[in-house]
């Protein structure tokens, strides 16, 4: 066995700003980045020949598009720890390539020829085509830069794409794209010009993506509705339940019911709560804890077993009394773990977690109170007429959209401290864990109109975009940007990747994101983002207090 050996930039706290090379700051191994190097390739390899194959007009089947979202939705930062389950996605999407790739002599369709196309998938080659198939096989910096722009919001893609197939909500065009982009990206002659205009695309599909969600969530759900959902806990054992796919705790509810076991949500799970559908089942009690990131500490207090639906899992510490008690579904994984698989009508069995929730006592109090949230756009619209009188009669002067993710750094406290010191006649618009920085700070309504309006999940960004484009047209603006609305994004993981791009595609200009800058855009990439966008950082919470809220 070779030295491991590792790069990996694709979140926001990577090393030293640049990179983790020896293991990632998320608790991902150097091997485990070696696989998901190899499955990446794979997925690029499928989609490729999927991808020649459409062109010519032969269909290749849902099961493609399938794979290939749960593989890149895998392969998202703190989603999937445990190698063999990612070495079993590798061996699937093997066996998928070779049938496509039969399918294309079968038809006599020409495929191109390119590694991922031409490797063979031996086994006994895992471990030199994952080294050979990193991301630093693009040796030119700004190619690299814009193919995994690209890579990394077709994961955040994928996984809100995932969670509305979970619905039946599925796209034809979103997979046709998504298999494009990645043949693209596998070409080691694409230039500069299409793969910025792939990026781009890629922002356009990631609107997309973002409706088909908000779509398969409200008509599963209803609309999300203004709600206060309570911090504390209650007296009954409990089930905790992280992530963002809904189908899941639907399920869970399902099965909890009369069962004197308390469900609570965790993170990005407590939009949840917003959903007519979701928050009539009286044993959902509330949300317990914080943003992902204070995990370690708050699953010690929670006492009870934990559900993880999607990414956000931090791998515990070897002594967490709370490790033998956390199951993951879906895309995610870690090792020890127990999966929850579907069955074919996609039913998940909780028992086994029903079960272990009889035997633990209830959730130790960490906090008190309420929280409101459930602003989505369909509730922002039913108060769309006294928004519009508090903005024209200057009770509102500016709205800042703070959507985003949360994370450990301590320059996030900025986020704190910004949204403390705003003026009182400014509204935050938030969606995503980036929430949970001020969501519990008391900053007062305006009219009525609380001054932190929470949409939901990162997802819900969308929202945002929609309450844009319906502002513009109540005040008759020319554009978007015209409007008295700011942007001041925290960014941690892909699918803040695939919301910055959505928000690029729609028009929105001088977008500031933060704390840092993605170590994956060159600075020639950046420059072409600040000089056609108006693309920045954040500095001093004093400066762009000035800047943004004037």
């Amino acid at each position: 066995m070779k030295e491991n050996k590792m790069f990996c930039f694709q979140c926001q706290e990577t090393a030293k700003g640049t990179g983790c090379t020896i293991q990632g700051v998320c608790g991902k191994k150097a091997e485990t980045s070696r696989w998901q190097d190899l499955l990446l390739s794979v997925v690029r390899g499928v989609a490729t020949i999927a991808d020649a194959l459409r062109g010519a007009g032969v269909e290749t089947g849902q099961e493609v598009g399938d794979y290939l979202v749960d593989a890149l939705f895998a392969t998202i930062t703190n989603a999937n720890f445990d190698d063999q389950a990612i070495l079993n996605k590798v061996d699937n999407g093997v066996r998928i390539k070779q049938t496509l790739i039969s399918l294309a002599k079968e038809k006599n369709v020409e495929l191109p020829d390119f590694q991922e196309v031409k490797w063979g998938g031996e086994k006994a080659g895992y471990e030199a085509e994952g080294d050979r198939e990193g991301v630093l096989r693009n040796a030119d910096e700004d190619l690299r830069s814009l193919k995994e722009l690209t890579v990394l919001g077709l994961k955040g893609m994928a996984a809100y794409y995932e969670h509305a197939s979970r619905l039946n909500e599925r796209n034809g065009e979103i997979i046709a794209f998504m298999e494009k982009a990645l043949a693209i990206v596998s070409d080691p002659s694409a230039g500069m010009d299409t793969l910025l205009s792939t990026v781009l695309e890629t922002g356009k599909f990631g609107v997309d993506a973002m409706a088909l969600l908000d779509k398969a969530n409200t008509q599963a759900y209803g609309n999300p509705e203004l709600t206060k959902v309570n911090i504390g806990t209650e007296n009954r054992p409990g089930i905790l339940i992280s992530g963002h796919d809904l189908k899941d705790l639907e399920q869970l509810l399902e099965q909890t019911e009369g069962t004197g076991i308390d469900v609570y949500t965790h993170g990005e799970m407590l939009p949840a709560h917003y959903y007519p559908q979701l928050k009539k089942y009286k044993h959902l009690v509330g949300n317990y804890g914080n943003a992902w990131w204070k995990q370690k500490e708050e699953f010690e207090t929670f006492n009870g077993p934990i559900v993880f639906t999607t990414n956000c899992i931090v791998p515990p510490s070897p002594k967490a009394s709370y490790k033998d008690r956390v199951f993951t579904t879906n895309a995610t994984g870690f090792p020890g773990w127990k999966h929850i698989l579907p069955d074919e009508n996609g039913h998940k069995d909780f028992s086994e977690v029903i079960e272990i929730a009889r035997t633990c006592k209830a959730p130790t109090a960490i906090e008190q109170g309420e929280i409101i949230g459930g602003f989505a756009h369909a509730q922002v619209f039913a108060l769309a007429d006294k928004v519009v009188e508090a903005v024209r009669s200057g009770a509102i002067r500016k709205f800042i959209v703070m959507s985003g993710c949360d994370g450990r750094m301590k320059s996030r406290d900025y986020y704190t401290e910004f949204a403390a010191h705003l003026p009182k006649d400014t509204v935050i618009l938030t969606s995503g864990c980036a929430k949970f920085k001020y969501n519990k700070l008391n900053l007062g309504d305006i009219n009525g109109i609380p001054r932190v309006l929470d949409a939901g999940q990162c997802n819900d960004s969308y929202s945002w975009a929609v309450v844009a484009l319906k502002l513009k047209e109540i005040f008759g603006a020319n554009d978007i940007n015209d409007l008295p609305i700011e942007f001041n994004i925290a960014w941690y993981e892909q699918k803040a990747v695939i919301v910055l791009l959505a928000l690029l595609y729609l028009g929105i200009k001088n977008i500031h994101i933060g704390p840092t800058l993605p170590a994956f855009v060159s600075p020639n990439v950046l420059k072409v983002l600040v000089e056609n966008f108006g693309l920045s950082g954040i500095t001093t919470v004093e400066e762009d207090l000035k800047s943004m809220a004037g």
